[in-house]
């Protein structure tokens, strides 16, 4: 006889008859809806679950909604090359306004403790944004929907990702984990990067070159690697930061583990940004380790640096050394001040000056490049290739809105350094905001040549940097208990 007090294992109540005709009805139901809602719908029932147990475990901890922003930044991209017809576009900003939700509801009985997020970088942040949204009352602008869909990367991001970092990843081991996260994903695109190049691409890869991409991307014969990335430009500029980043923790780090780990990123970014053929991708460690120079204020590591730097503009400008190697050769021609497209970038320029001398405010934003193409065709803006990120901004948002853009954006630089050279004291930190502010450089400089600074995964990883160089005060008395 069975004990009365005996529980019943999870596993009885499968045995129970109203449960087994439950799960018949619910097996039905799904392979109805499969067959009359196609491939769309049958994804969202595999992913259904997947779903439910983030929205779980976001509004129990708003901070592993960061966490999915970061994923998302580094694999939408790639995902849009196999599900073409999935916005995989839109995921931060639905991952982003949920956390904001998430944020809400978990101190919904509580008043809210805004004050992490009171800082100049949120101030400076919320002008940009706010120009963005002038931008609307532009009579130039063609577009209302290309706004929308163009400002989410020039100014959305930057204004709602600051102050989420500053809130909720205040912690050290918080910026230990983000750069873990940055490491791995840097890694593992240069991996992919290095199958593309001794092993071709994937059919759906094929695909992406076959709808035109293979005029930027196949050069002379040669691939340009592009990994899980929009494309190579964005690729080699991503890759030259994370070989940037790695390098300076890497130098800083006193536990092995953080050695072995950035010092394989760094290697590995390197590599990538050389395998992507993008020459523009150079101004990043160029940049960036001239800054990391000065922060450090060691006379000895700037001579050394400064001489580093010399040979290696003297190799690629001077010498026809690696001349045989194609990404040598590629890197090359970006010392040549008659290549050209540089040339035929110089000529476009030319074009939006005229274009622009009586439009103060711009064209408006999404009113060139892509979103141009898509949604404004007929526009000027749209059939003149802007290539930089600040030709672009200049184009569409006018002087006004290039000025204010550099002006934010130097600021933002100028007070980070401040910030890591002299309000931090512990070592290894102090090694890791050098890192962040001088790959912040590093971006801006590329930014001349590819609009790579409002591209994903950049974008993101530029804006938390921000907020983690403001947090080191904080960070180094965390450490210093």
């Amino acid at each position: 006889m069975k004990n009365p007090f005996q529980k019943n294992t999870g596993s009885e109540v499968f045995f129970k008859t109203p449960v087994i005709l439950i799960l018949i009805l619910g097996v039905i139901i799904t392979s109805i809806i499969i067959s009359k809602g196609g491939l769309i719908i049958t994804l969202v029932l595999i992913v259904l679950p997947g779903i439910l147990f983030f929205l779980n475990r976001l509004f129990n901890n708003p901070k592993f909604g960061m966490y999915a922003v970061i994923f998302a930044a580094f694999t939408a991209n790639g995902l849009n090359r196999y599900f073409v017809d999935l916005p995989f576009g839109l995921t931060i900003d639905i991952i982003l306004v949920l956390t904001y939700v998430a944020i809400f509801f978990k101190e919904f009985y509580r008043k809210m403790n805004w004050s992490p997020a009171a800082s100049d970088l949120t101030f400076v942040a919320s002008i940009w944004f706010a120009y963005s949204l002038l931008e609307l009352l532009n009579p130039e602008s063609l577009s209302k929907m290309a706004w929308f869909f163009a400002m989410r990367g020039v100014s959305l991001y930057m204004f709602l990702m600051i102050p989420l970092v500053l809130m909720l990843m205040n912690k050290y081991r918080d910026l230990n984990f983000f750069l873990y996260l940055w490491a791995f994903f840097s890694i593992v695109a240069t991996i992919r990067g290095i199958v593309q190049l001794n092993f071709g691409l994937d059919p759906w890869e094929q695909g992406w070159l076959d709808l035109g991409n293979y005029k930027t991307h196949v050069l002379f014969g040669k691939l340009r690697i592009f990994s899980f990335y929009s494309d190579a430009g964005q690729f080699g500029a991503a890759q030259a930061h994370a070989g940037l980043v790695g390098t300076i923790i890497f130098l800083h780090a006193k536990k092995t583990k953080e050695k072995i780990l950035f010092g394989i990123m760094a290697i590995m970014g390197f590599y990538g940004m050389l395998i992507s053929g993008t020459r523009g991708a150079m101004a990043v460690p160029f940049a960036g380790f001239f800054l990391y120079l000065i922060l450090t204020r060691n006379l000895k590591m700037i001579t050394i640096g400064t001489l580093l730097g010399i040979t290696v503009f003297i190799f690629f400008k001077f010498t026809m050394i690696g001349q045989g190697v194609y990404a040598i050769r590629r890197m090359r021609t970006g010392f040549d001040p008659n290549e050209p497209s540089l040339l035929v970038r110089l000529e476009n320029q030319k074009k939006l000056r005229v274009y622009l001398a009586d439009k103060p405010m711009g064209g408006g934003i999404g009113s060139a490049g892509n979103w141009g193409q898509r949604f404004s065709p007929q526009g000027f803006l749209a059939n003149v290739p802007t290539d930089s990120w600040y030709v672009m901004i200049w184009a569409e948002q006018g002087v006004i809105g290039l000025a204010l853009h550099l002006m934010v954006l130097f600021y933002i630089l100028g007070r980070g350094a401040f910030l890591s050279m002299f309000n931090v004291r512990d070592p290894v930190l102090q090694g890791k905001l050098f890192a962040l502010t001088s790959g912040i450089l590093g971006i801006m400089a590329a930014s001349y040549g590819n609009g790579v600074l409002g591209q994903l995964p950049t974008s993101v990883l530029l804006y938390s940097s921000m907020a983690f160089i403001y947090l080191g005060k904080k960070m180094d008395a965390e450490l210093s208990v």
